[in-house]
């Protein structure tokens, strides 16, 4: 057995796609921004890129046993960390989630997120049995309810719903007992249907929260207010056709119609321009990193690093799916982006550590 991992032992095709998807990223970023206001802003993505591969290699050095026995330090420094967006934090668009950090502004809750995936690795994989105990799911729960919590007051509704995925993979991976998924899936579609039912919903959501649950079911009827982004996007989504009208060539990203086009919407700007074979390389590509953090996990030389791996994947695959279906009008429009094709610092730094996490356990699977 090896006794220190080499650059040989990095999945080097999984980098090869992370570089394939931010190579699309920056380039729908450059046609939606080129020409207007935003003029640039695929330059500072760029930037985001690079530092994001470099903590990616430096956490990947790192032997993610020590990161592991932090965990708890590290949860209660995200603990406070939200605490003190809530009392300190920059309002942007009516939410209160960013920190000042070095000249820019950290969303702290995208780090949580990284946070959350290394203390339920760790949390689950000290389970020595087989099957996980109601006290084991109550007390995961109610670990990752007070962050979310916290998220949610923001409000964040995107970024919280992302802790959800993370504990059901980790429990149903752990050994989640039937009896106990069909208990808590239950509450699960009580909970969702009450969103859906006005009188209790207004007491869980923002007003343009509750409007973008009305709107997702009938665009039509508000379709210069609530129902405008989704409304455009599907428009978007639907003119590119098979083929696209091509790079920097589409009406509705070019004109602005596209809400939030280099970012949230991204997908539907592709869409137009590259047409439905665009979309396809583009899933394609996801799929393709799926899949290799999948068998990263399977190769991982302990329950704790197999944990670590599929907490990631768990992450990313919730985001491109409620990404894409927000974007066709089979989801609520939630503001959860697209993983290294939509702009955003802290969401770009978040997929890198999170990738690191991955490195980090594939290069040890055969160190002493």
């Amino acid at each position: 057995m090896k006794d220190a991992p080499g650059t040989r032992d990095y999945d080097w095709w999984l980098i090869a796609i992370l570089l394939a998807i931010c190579t699309l990223g920056v380039l729908e970023i450059y046609s939606a921004t080129q020409g207007s206001s935003l003029a640039g802003m695929h330059m500072k993505q760029i930037r985001w890129l690079a530092v994001g591969f470099i903590l990616m290699f430096l956490l990947s050095r790192l032997d993610y046993h020590l990161i592991l026995d932090q965990a708890w330090i590290l949860y209660l420094i995200g603990i406070v960390a939200l605490v003190s967006v809530l009392l300190f934090g920059h309002t942007r668009f009516g939410a209160k989630r960013w920190l000042p950090v070095v000249g820019e502004f950290l969303q702290v809750s995208e780090l949580v997120k990284l946070i959350i995936i290394i203390w339920l690795a760790r949390f689950f994989a000290e389970v020595r049995t087989d099957e996980l105990s109601l006290r084991d799911l109550i007390k995961a729960g109610l670990l990752v309810g007070l962050p979310l919590g916290l998220i949610l007051k923001q409000p964040d509704l995107g970024t919280a719903l992302v802790l959800m995925p993370l504990l059901i993979v980790g429990a149903f991976l752990g050994g989640l007992q039937w009896k106990h998924a069909a208990v808590f899936g239950l509450a699960g579609l009580i909970l969702v249907g009450s969103v859906f039912y006005p009188p209790v919903s207004k007491h869980i959501l923002k007003p343009y929260q509750r409007e973008r649950i009305t709107s997702f079911l009938h665009p039509e009827d508000d379709a210069k207010g609530s129902g405008y982004q989704l409304l455009q996007s599907k428009i978007a989504v639907g003119s590119g056709g098979f083929w696209g009208k091509g790079f920097r060539n589409g009406t509705q990203n070019q004109l602005g119609y596209i809400p939030v086009r280099y970012s949230d919407f991204i997908m539907s700007a592709w869409a137009e321009e590259q047409g439905f074979k665009g979309v396809l390389i583009a899933l394609g590509l996801y799929m393709a990193l799926l899949l290799r953090l999948v068998q990263n996990a399977q190769r991982a030389k302990d329950r704790a690093g197999m944990f670590l791996v599929m907490g990631v994947a768990a992450a990313l695959g919730f985001h491109v799916l409620v990404n894409v279906a927000m974007v066709i009008g089979a989801m609520p429009v939630t503001g959860i982006p697209l993983p290294l094709m939509s702009y955003g610092g802290s969401a770009t730094l978040f997929v890198f550590l999170a990738i690191g996490l991955v490195m980090n356990v594939r290069i040890r699977r055969f160190v002493n």
